[in-house]
């Protein structure tokens, strides 16, 4: 008789909020995916990285990418397979225009300009992507052991 070997779950998990373009709304996203993370069971280390590059993709949206009146979004979808899997975190403004890039090699960071330098020291991967109707937004990888 052939028996099939089980098949754990391989589902992916998505987070997804609207939050308000202020500082508050900016440390209000990074609270909320450290909650969301911890309770998908994530590794510490994938958690406290994915808690800055979340923080200062949000400070960024709220700093270059707000229009008065709009929002913006949060993302946090998390791939457990193929191994290693992969946690894509995702900030959407409304500025579509204005498109972030790291700091030039000569840039003085005493000013600022550090945050996508550090979003480039912990992610995999980092893109900016338009959103229709109008806006960006910019996406990170991390990849993760599948520890879920």
């Amino acid at each position: 008789m052939n028996r099939t070997a089980p098949q754990l779950a391989t589902s992916t998990l998505t987070f997804r909020q609207r939050l308000s373009s202020t500082r508050r709304g900016a440390r209000l996203a990074r609270l909320l995916a450290v909650t969301e993370l911890h309770t998908w069971g994530l590794q510490p280390d994938v958690t406290e990285r994915a808690e800055l590059v979340v923080a200062e993709l949000a400070a960024n949206a709220v700093l270059h990418g707000r229009v008065p009146g709009r929002d913006f979004e949060l993302a946090l979808i998390y791939a457990p397979l193929p191994h290693p899997g992969r946690l894509l975190i995702e900030v959407s403004d409304a500025r579509g225009d204005r498109l972030p890039h790291s700091a030039p090699e000569n840039h003085d960071l005493s000013t600022g300009g550090r945050g996508l330098t550090l979003v480039t020291l912990l992610a995999d991967h980092w893109e900016t992507v338009a959103r229709s109707p109008g806006g960006k937004t910019v996406r990170a990888e991390l990849a993760t052991p599948s520890d879920i």
